[in-house]
């Protein structure tokens, strides 16, 4: 493995070069990031709070004032369920972003900065701490739907599956909040510039409600949405409604658009958050 000299102002530092030392060093970084999870249980506890109550909310509230075409009344729950997974793992962007934010601002970077480790490895390992919360986020949100009545239909392999694609896409979205912690000056900021841009993507989509029932012009919107192939995509893989038929290509491919769409985001704001890491930290 190979290794190159950078002057930092002070000392050189060696810095490990390789796919194998970046990830040796993200890990590092991710395992710092969980530890601070377990010393701190209110982040995972307040970020469990908002998908039970969700879940609770829609299902008894609401769910009986909304129709799933085909459906019984039993439908709207199942119908339910993808989307509220699929929020649930977008909306940890707010809580990577903060945390990015927060690391900038009590100049923790610059302590990693010192040491010889790829810059990449901060933001790689981050996202991966935050991806591990997410999972867990999750395994309790899928016990609490079990215990509403939600159930998946078409194997326990094709429901992983289904999970692994909300995962994927939770994946793609921290690096969004990578680049929003990096772009803003405080974790309040970082907070609200996580969130506000979520709303209208997770509900212009078909989370919670059919599209069939939005303007025209606004169903194409709800189609082309990533967020709501990944919500179509795990209703067939768990075998739950859909909603109304449609002939719209997305929806018809739902599952290798959720792919393609998530390693797209993956790929393009990854490689804007490195850049805008290096700029920060030059």
């Amino acid at each position: 493995m190979t290794a190159t000299t950078l002057t930092t102002g002070a000392a050189p530092r060696q810095i490990r070069g390789g796919v194998v030392g970046m990830l040796r060093d993200s890990w590092v970084v991710a395992k710092r990031n969980l530890r601070r999870m377990t010393r701190i249980p209110e982040i995972v506890v307040f970020g469990l709070m908002q998908p039970v109550m969700f879940v609770l909310l829609f299902t008894y509230v609401m769910g009986g004032a909304i129709a799933v075409p085909g459906g019984d009344s039993n439908a709207y729950k199942q119908y339910l369920m993808a989307g509220i997974f699929a929020q649930t793992v977008t909306f940890a962007v707010a809580g990577a972003s903060a945390g990015i934010a927060e690391d900038m601002t009590k100049g923790l970077v610059d302590r990693f900065r010192s040491l010889p480790m790829a810059r990449s490895s901060v933001l790689v390992g981050r996202t991966i701490a935050d991806l591990v919360q997410t999972a867990f986020t999750v395994l309790v949100l899928a016990i609490v739907a079990f215990i509403v009545g939600w159930r998946f239909n078409n194997g326990f392999l094709k429901a992983l599956g289904a999970f692994a694609l909300l995962l994927l896409l939770g994946y793609a979205f921290s690096w969004i909040g990578a680049l929003i912690g990096l772009s803003v000056r405080s974790p309040e900021a970082a907070t609200s510039a996580g969130l506000i841009w979520l709303f209208p993507l997770t509900f212009v989509s078909n989370a919670f409600v059919p599209v069939s029932s939005m303007p025209g012009w606004l169903q194409a919107v709800a189609y082309w949405n990533p967020f709501s192939a990944t919500v179509q995509a795990c209703r067939e893989l768990f075998g739950n409604p859909t909603g109304a038929p449609t002939n719209s290509w997305p929806m018809e491919h739902a599952v290798w658009v959720s792919i393609g769409w998530s390693l797209l985001i993956m790929a393009v704001f990854s490689y804007l958050s490195v850049r805008k890491y290096r700029s920060a930290t030059a």
